[in-house]
């Protein structure tokens, strides 16, 4: 977005009640969090009024070859440049963004304590992974956990698929989250939900797409039946659920933002939030 236009779609956040924003170091190679420290025309003042998190941990090496790190060093670096990015003095969350298979846990405990200490960061979390790799971590950790950003829409919901299809012979049953969802929730870890409208790894939205007809008839006479836009009712589908899910909606459009934001006017019912289950493709066993 331009200069001009990123001000505009952080304001209409701002007015919708959105105080909450989600970065990470490499978006856009940092240059996501020095445009929105401009839209938003960082202060103390403004930034009391909102919430902000970044994530590290993902490195590519000559724009394409991607690896992972969560030592020390770098942690402490990439933190210390989203706060220049963001012109403020701490975040306050750090997520580890995916897991990396040659972390240390008490090296990432070490530099969660400085980070903690110096008041540069006051909560942390983790994105996409396991309860044993939280708990892992947990073992040498002073500072809770609080978040899990794992991929949730309609139709990548294996996460809830899985607690259903207990003891069946069918894919639903496949276990790939390790009861992630039922993990989080008994250890007060709040899951935010990224890619809530996609399908697939980055495969596209399945809103208004030929290849999800069953779906898009159903959320199109529910969003008709309520008076809002399809997008709402996408959103809404991930409120209902009792975990008390955050959605990280992922647009760029102020008109789309306020479109989306009509997903927490209404609940569906249960017998709504089956049948949009159903209609993607979902076996209720």
């Amino acid at each position: 977005l331009s200069g001009k236009e990123a001000e505009v779609f952080v304001q209409t956040a701002l007015d919708e009640g959105i105080n909450f924003f989600d970065h990470a170091d490499i978006y856009a190679g940092g240059k996501s969090e020095e445009l929105f420290a401009r839209a938003i025309h960082m202060s103390p003042a403004v930034r009391e009024k909102i919430l902000l998190q970044t994530k590290c941990g993902i490195c590519q090496h000559d724009g394409s070859n991607i690896y992972y790190d969560f030592s020390k060093e770098h942690i402490l670096e990439s933190v210390d440049g989203s706060l220049k990015r963001l012109n403020t003095d701490y975040v306050d969350v750090l997520l580890l963004h995916r897991p990396d298979a040659l972390a240390d846990p008490q090296e990432v405990a070490e530099t969660f304590d400085i980070l903690h200490n110096n008041g540069k960061v006051r909560f942390f979390g983790v994105s996409n992974e396991k309860p044993m790799q939280i708990e892992l971590l947990n073992r040498y950790l002073n500072q809770k956990l609080v978040i899990n950003q794992l991929q949730l829409s309609i139709t990548n919901a294996t996460m809830i698929s899985n607690g259903m299809n207990v003891n069946m012979q069918n894919d639903s049953a496949v276990d790939r989250d390790s009861s992630i969802l039922d993990y989080c929730r008994l250890k007060d870890i709040t899951i935010q939900a990224w890619s809530p409208f996609q399908y697939g790894m980055f495969a596209g939205a399945f809103l208004d797409n030929e290849k999800f007809p069953e779906l898009n008839l159903k959320i199109d006479e529910l969003a008709k039946t309520k008076g809002v836009p399809n997008t709402a009712i996408a959103i809404a589908w991930i409120l209902r659920h009792p975990a008390k899910i955050q959605p990280i909606v992922g647009t760029t459009s102020a008109a789309r933002l306020k479109d989306i934001c009509k997903g927490s006017t209404f609940e569906l019912t249960r017998q709504e939030w089956y049948e949009i289950y159903r209609a993607a493709g979902n076996v209720v066993p």
